[in-house]
């Protein structure tokens, strides 16, 4: 069934419901939705049906059908306004900012997206639509503005919050930089961020010689001694 969210096609979508529901044995319904473009809240309209049809039996367990894997797919290009794609990054991606949208991306989006943007995480594999891998075409070609509409805006009907209430506008643009990075991102680069971005010491600290003709018993307590001390015991 082709929903485009009128009138007529909204009522013959709740008149399938109501025959499905009356019981007996009834064929699935598959609805399909369609932004036909004819007026300028097409989209709009679109998207509301996606979120009709889920209520009234898309879930987010087992294995989703060809139709739900379209409409999940669609979720985000619908989520995204018709301008933000022109819109370019303001926020020049220095060596210095790195750090501060490394922790941000570990803090807000690795639960989901992973450290790597692959999504393989407990949370990610078990959401639907499943967090895309952020580090493929299917994000990479959005422009700067898209995501930065993504991201403040999140995806409705999807795992995916609004972070624009919650931080500034310059992080989310560092972010975005970030997302650029994810697929070029090295086994040490994932390393470093896993330690909070210090690197990983060698070894331990091992505990000053003490000076010639100078001996500790066990469990003598820390101390220092002033030049010309001559030797001694404790």
């Amino acid at each position: 069934m082709a929903v485009s969210g009128g009138p007529d096609s909204l009522a013959l979508l709740l008149l399938a419901e109501r025959w499905r529901a009356a019981g007996g044995a009834r064929p699935a319904i598959h609805v399909l939705t369609v932004d036909h473009r004819l007026h300028p809240r097409s989209a709009q309209d679109a998207a509301f049906v996606a979120r009709l049809a889920t209520e009234r039996g898309f879930g987010a367990r087992g294995e989703p059908s060809g139709l739900e894997v379209f409409v999940a797919r669609n979720l985000r290009s619908m989520a995204i306004s018709a301008d933000a794609k022109a819109v370019q990054n303001p926020v020049p991606f220095t060596e210095e900012r790195r750090p501060g949208a490394e922790h941000h991306w570990m803090e807000h989006c690795s639960s989901c997206h992973a450290l790597d943007g692959s999504g393989d995480t407990p949370i990610g594999r078990n959401l639907y639509p499943s967090p895309p891998d952020m580090r493929e075409s299917l994000t990479q070609d959005l422009s700067d503005g898209e995501l930065f509409h993504i991201i403040s805006n999140g995806v409705r009907f999807t795992g995916m919050p609004a972070w624009g209430d919650e931080d500034s506008e310059e992080d989310i643009w560092d972010l975005v930089s970030f997302i650029r990075k994810l697929p070029t991102l090295t086994a040490e680069d994932l390393q470093r961020m896993e330690h909070g971005g210090a690197p990983e010491p060698s070894a331990e600290a091992s505990p000053a010689a003490a000076p010639a003709g100078h001996t500790h018993a066990p469990a003598t307590p820390p101390h220092t001694h002033a030049p010309g001390t001559p030797p001694h015991t404790h």
